[in-house]
């Protein structure tokens, strides 16, 4: 679960990187009032291209880590057992309020 905000987090870096080096290479930098200096711009993108990739693979190893954990004699029971007790647990806050 946590390896798919990772990956929405990669993309979005990702896609800011490119924001930021097109910018660094278009027209804008020399317009009055926008910041003028496109190596910066450059910087920024390949830095954010860096972290964004960084993050990635931290979600495909976190995802390989979650399938591994479900694979392992005791990671699937631990699984079932977390979820019938959140089911339960849900059951006894519904008896109590009503």
């Amino acid at each position: 679960m946590l390896s798919r905000n990772l990956y929405i987090l990669a993309a979005t870096l990702v896609f800011f990187s490119l924001l930021a080096y097109v910018i660094g290479f278009t027209g804008i930098t020399h317009e009055p009032g926008a910041p003028s200096d496109g190596s910066l711009w450059r910087t920024i993108g390949i830095v954010l291209l860096l972290l964004g990739l960084f993050v990635a693979l931290l979600g495909v190893l976190q995802g390989m880590f979650e399938q591994a954990e479900r694979r392992t004699p005791g990671g699937q029971a631990n699984i079932h057992r977390a979820h019938r007790n959140q089911r339960e647990a849900g059951k006894n806050q519904r008896k109590r309020r009503g």
